[in-house]
């Protein structure tokens, strides 16, 4: 069998500006240590991440609500084989939780060794800045009520 004759191309790197004028709020309130949804006030549906426009009716009326980022975990993976912009992460746990609010979110769980993740376990979503100064969110173990 002889092989397919080829030449590696170099690595490639795409930056994107994208545009948030319609869902600032919720940056900058993470930078602030809040979550934020939009809720569509015509038929009253809830956007998480945020929306500026309902996908339900339509309609461009949402108003923000701060969420509280509680949250039951629903299911998780173990990203081992990472894709090549996260090369320079150490394998890390991507997670589904369902906000007491609702919604569903999908995020990092950090914080938590592997062996200790279970569906149904608490968790809060969180704020998180970046050294550089991009803005996230991702999943923590919720603290024991006592």
């Amino acid at each position: 069998m002889s092989e397919i004759p080829a030449i590696r191309s170099r690595k490639l790197e795409i930056t994107y500006n994208i545009p948030i004028s319609k869902t600032k709020k919720f940056w900058d309130e993470l930078r602030e240590g809040k979550i934020y949804a939009t809720k569509c006030k015509k038929c009253g549906r809830l956007y998480f991440p945020p929306v500026a426009d309902c996908g339900e009716c339509y309609s461009s009326e949402v108003e923000w609500v701060e969420l509280s980022g509680e949250g039951e975990l629903l299911t998780f993976t173990h990203i081992i084989v990472r894709p090549t912009s996260f090369q320079d992460q150490q394998p890390y746990t991507v997670a589904i939780a369902q906000l007491k609010e609702g919604v569903k979110a999908l995020a990092w769980l950090t914080d938590v060794k592997k062996k200790d993740i279970k569906i149904g376990m608490r968790v809060k979503l969180v704020p998180k800045v970046f050294e550089d100064g991009r803005v996230a969110y991702e999943f923590k173990p919720a603290e024991k009520k006592k």
